[in-house]
């Protein structure tokens, strides 16, 4: 299989099957430090000071808008940045989550 950050999300409005668990447990060892909670790719991320923080949201927020596929994300603790990756209009997983994930595992970032 190809590298997935080399892929492109592809417009997604319902209709397409969740991954099946087998293809789930095939795709999260390509990513790094990324885990699966119910139907939802989470990470966590933690830098050395909130403005570290705030410009790797900043960046994720880029790629999501260039992939046309947006996680959940939140700043806490002034240094943490969580992400949440699911596909919204089929309540689950999609292969286009793990294509985000792979190109947020390659954002520069401060992560200590």
């Amino acid at each position: 299989m190809s590298d997935l950050a080399q892929k492109k999300c592809v417009p997604c409005e319902g209709g397409v099957p969740r991954l099946e668990p087998d293809r789930v447990a095939e795709l999260l060892p390509k990513l790094d430090g990324w885990n699966v909670v119910g139907e939802r790719l989470n990470r966590h991320f933690r830098f050395k000071d909130f403005k570290a923080a705030m410009a790797f949201a900043n960046a994720i927020a880029e790629v999501a808008e260039e992939e046309g596929h947006h996680p959940d994300f939140t700043v806490r603790d002034w240094n943490v940045v969580d992400v949440s990756i699911w596909t919204h209009a089929i309540g689950g997983l999609s292969e286009n989550d793990f294509i985000l994930a792979a190109k947020i595992d390659r954002l520069p970032n401060a992560a200590v």
